[in-house]
């Protein structure tokens, strides 16, 4: 019988999901260790976390920054450019510099940045970094997915059941799926549109959003994805992208990808066979690779 755990993490909601309800807790465990592993090694609104510091020079790397560091420099060069972690300083720029919890209702004006210094000038060398100066770092983009993945299959390889680990829409699964598979309800908000979608075992889902995570400063509303070509937050074309693929690494740089790129979305990752759906500001749904009509949830 499946069993579910849901709890808050980095001011999103997550979720733990296993086919044996004996199991639960063992996995909850061990997903809740590795999480707080991944937040000391690259949050960056920890002063005490790696990420945090880390100055120009060349610096070496634990083994689990070592690891984010190089999936999003992979994920940089697999979108071209499009999902790119030296967006940090552009971030910090806009105001998203805390917890999105704890930035204030609204603020002075912001400091826009006129260029992202582009994920080119960062080198990882197994477990040494070149940081050059003028570049800070942020693998929000791409560090929750990878800890999906990773303690989705630490779980289920540790307890032998089958694990479905959800981190704010991430969703990575590991192990053998339920009878029918994991069923997921796909929706960013309450007023979106609802499909619910099977995943086979192994699969990974997840959702990039221009309307979570927002903030307002100087009495505009920005949203956290960074467009690295502007150094401002792409045009919220679409309210969510939705991606399937398999791995949540693979899922989420296509979805932040996709967001970036606006109207051109729906013919890239076509281009590239991704299985996708895009739901724009009126709330029209557009399927790409076969994605499923949508049912209520």
């Amino acid at each position: 019988m499946e069993a579910t755990y849901r709890f808050e993490v980095w001011s999103t909601g997550a979720s733990v999901v296993v086919t044996d309800a004996a199991a639960l807790g063992s996995v909850v465990e061990i997903v809740r260790a590795g999480l707080d592993d991944v937040e000391r090694a690259c949050s960056r609104f920890r002063p005490d976390s790696e990420l945090s510091g880390l100055r120009p020079g060349t610096h070496g790397l634990s083994p689990l920054l070592a690891d984010l560091v190089g999936t999003a420099l992979d994920a940089a060069e697999a979108s071209g450019g499009l999902v790119d972690p030296t967006v940090g300083g552009a971030m910090q720029g806009l105001g998203y510099d805390r917890s999105i919890e704890l930035l204030p209702a609204d603020g002075g004006p912001v400091r826009r940045v006129q260029h992202v210094p582009g994920w080119r000038r960062v080198h990882l060398y197994g477990d040494r970094l070149e940081l050059p100066r003028g570049v800070v770092l942020d693998l929000g983009a791409t560090a929750k997915a990878r800890a999906a993945d990773l303690l989705a299959r630490r779980a289920a390889d540790t307890v032998r059941v089958g694990v479905l680990v959800e981190l704010g829409g991430d969703i990575a699964t590991a192990g053998p799926a339920p009878d029918g598979g994991w069923q997921v309800a796909v929706r960013d908000t309450e007023e979106d549109p609802a499909c619910q979608v099977t995943l086979a075992a192994g699969s990974a889902v997840a959702t990039s959003s221009t309307v979570r995570r927002t903030w307002r400063r100087g009495g505009e509303r920005f949203h956290h994805v960074v467009d690295p070509r502007t150094a401002a937050p792409a045009e919220p074309v679409w309210r969510s992208v939705t991606v399937a693929a398999p791995t949540c690494v693979d899922a989420n740089t296509a979805s932040t990808a996709a967001v970036v790129l606006g109207r051109d979305a729906a013919r890239w990752l076509t281009e590239r066979g991704f299985t996708a759906r895009l739901v724009d500001r009126q709330r029209r749904v557009v399927r790409v690779g076969g994605w499923p009509e949508d049912v209520a949830a």
